[in-house]
Order: C-alpha cells, then sequence, then structure tokens
C-alpha cells in the first residue's frame, strides 16, 4: 500500500536576528509530481523510525479550532498552511536556538487512514557537477537529519474524544526544546507516555513471575518471550497488544496475565507502542553513576555476577578480556 497524497504545500522560515523570522509564503498549492511524491515518501519513512512523543489537543488550542475550520470547508488548505505558518513562526521567534527551514505540510492517506503532517527541514549546502564538469553549488532538504515534524492522525481526532495519542511529533535532537516550543504551537498537552507504559509493562511481567512463583529459569525464559514478541511487533509497525502479549506467557487455574494487570491497577492501556529503551531491562541490568557505568545481560545475575545487598556490592566472576587487559595494563604502570 503507498501514501495517497491529498494535498502539499511548503512555505518557509528565515531567522534573520535572535527575535526576527522572515516569514517567505508560497501562493499555491505543489501538484502531485514525482519529486514531491519522493519528498513526503522520504519524510513518513524518517519519521516511522524515530522515537516520538504522543499528546492531544487543549480545548484551548487555536490550531486545533483552524484545524476544524479546514474539515468544515470554511477555509482551503493553503490559508490553513499560511495561518498556521505564521503562528509558528510567533513561537519561533521566542526560541533563539531555531534557524528556522522550509516548513511542509501535507494531507494524505495511509491505509484508510487520514493523516495531517508538519515537517520544518533544514538546508544544507553541497557540490554539484553539471554535464560539462563545472562545480556548483546546490541546496537540498536535510531530511534524513529532521527532528521538527508532528503528525495528526485525523481519522482518530475525529472519531475518538477521549484519545490521548491522535497527535504525534519527534522528540528531537535538543531534547525537550523542541517538543516545548511544538506543544505550545500546536496547543497541545502530553497524552500517552509509552516509555513509561513499556517500564509498566517490564514491572507487571516480572511480579507476575513472582505470583507464579517461577525459578529462575523459567522466569528467564518468560522474559525472553515478551522480548521477542515486542521486538517482533517493533520490526512489523506494530504495537504491543496485552491479549495477544499474554498468551505468550504460562498460566494456571488461578492466574493469567490479563487477569493479573487489571486486578493489579498497572494502568497499562489494552494497546502501545514499543519502547525500545524501555524494553531492554528484559535482557539487561544497566546503570551509571559516579564515574561507573555497568551492563550486563539479565541471566548472569546469580550466576557469574552476584549481589549482597547488605554490602551493595558487586561480585563479578569472569571479567571480560579486553577489561582484563586494561586493568592488567594499569597496574603493571602502577
Amino acid at each position: 500500500m503507498s501514501i495517497q497524497i491529498e494535498k502539499v504545500v511548503l512555505h518557509k522560515l528565515i531567522r534573520k536576528s535572535d527575535t526576527e523570522i522572515e516569514l517567505q509564503l508560497r501562493d499555491s498549492m505543489l501538484d502531485n509530481q514525482q519529486a514531491v511524491v519522493n519528498l513526503i515518501v522520504d519524510i513518513n519513512r524518517i519519521y516511522n523510525n524515530k522515537s516520538k512523543a504522543y499528546g492531544l489537543f487543549k480545548h484551548d488550542s487555536l490550531f486545533e479550532q483552524s484545524l476544524k475550520e479546514l474539515k468544515l470547508g470554511n477555509q482551503d488548505f493553503l490559508n490553513f498552511s499560511q495561518e498556521s505558518t505564521k503562528q509558528l513562526r510567533n513561537e519561533l521567534a521566542k526560541y533563539p536556538f531555531a534557524e528556522g527551514g522550509t516548513v511542509i505540510f501535507c494531507q494524505y492517506r495511509y491505509l484508510a487512514v487520514e493523516y495531517l503532517i508538519i515537517a520544518v527541514l533544514n538546508s544544507c549546502l553541497s557540490m554539484l557537477v553539471n554535464d560539462q564538469l563545472d562545480i556548483t553549488e546546490t541546496q537540498y532538504l536535510d531530511i534524513d537529519h529532521a527532528d521538527i515534524i508532528a503528525r495528526i492522525d485525523i481519522t482518530e481526532w475525529e472519531t475518538d474524544a477521549n484519545s490521548k495519542r491522535y497527535l504525534t511529533f519527534l522528540k528531537g535532537r535538543v531534547g525537550r526544546k523542541v517538543s516545548d516550543f511544538f506543544m505550545d504551537y500546536l496547543g497541545a498537552s502530553e497524552g500517552l507516555d509509552a516509555k513509561a507504559q513499556n517500564k509498566t509493562l517490564v514491572k507487571a511481567v516480572d511480579e507476575y513471575c513472582q505470583e507464579m512463583q517461577f525459578d529462575k529459569q523459567d522466569k528467564t525464559n518468560v522474559r525472553e518471550s515478551v522480548y521477542n514478541y515486542c521486538q517482533t511487533q517493533l520490526q512489523a509497525g506494530e504495537e504491543i497488544e496485552l491479549r495477544n502479549l499474554a498468551t505468550e506467557l504460562p498460566t494456571n487455574d488461578e492466574n493469567n496475565f490479563i487477569e493479573f494487570v487489571k486486578h493489579n491497577d498497572y494502568d497499562l492501556e489494552e494497546t502501545f507502542p514499543v519502547d525500545r529503551s524501555a524494553l531492554r531491562q528484559l535482557k539487561k541490568f544497566s546503570g551509571s553513576g559516579g564515574g561507573l557505568t555497568l551492563s550486563f545481560n539479565s541471566d548472569l545475575l546469580g550466576e557469574r555476577i552476584k549481589w549482597d545487598p547488605q554490602t551493595d556490592s558487586l561480585v563479578i566472576k569472569g571479567v571480560p578480556p579486553n577489561l582484563r587487559d586494561q586493568l592488567q595494563r594499569n597496574s603493571g604502570s602502577n
């Protein structure tokens, strides 16, 4: 299935000073020529491959009001994009780290779902060699390093008033700053916390194993099964579904994972996105602080690695060879 582009237009924001951003607005829509299609496909690909935060509109969101007017037919897409770009310019002007860029608005359908994606892309200089072997400078859109993108699932926004996840946006290379101004621009608040959901899932799995009184090997097998299921969902671009996940876990006449989750108020959604970093806890123990960083496979605990809670110490048997070499060299020099 391919993306079905319905409307696409771009504008430009040019930073002149710390407080001034010049606005360059296009006065017509773009045609769906192949270059435009390739641009949207690339933006969508990059967006899907990056970590995202989830949100919903606040009750006083100007952007949502403008989007409603668009859907009601009270304004056209070009005017909507122009006014929204002006609003974005006003928010960007508050943040001197934001350099502006090319703003893309695209309304498209994919798998019967309607989306609106908004991206701000930087431009980069490169060298171009023509047929006469002359070298000239050219500019290109740096799609691969895009970190200012938001996407609205219009279908979910229109059909599910209680949804906390129809709005998604990239977290960005500069952390919360990008999230902050994009949230302000959209008039949005944070919704579903995918990382927290994944961490809660790991906690629920471990406590379920304790409830079922699994031995160390059974617990390791359960962790492995959960991890493999989540990795499969991630690679397929699908979400974690608790009921499907529960079929991967052992049960008895008194306990099953779904009932265990309900009775213990874990506040897990029926479905939620996979967070790769949070799920590493199923395979590894890791931590850092005070100049020390440790990471090891969870199945080594109690075997090669033993923890004494009384002295708060770890005993490691079988130091990795490359670490041993460094220790030996340092010992010899001292």
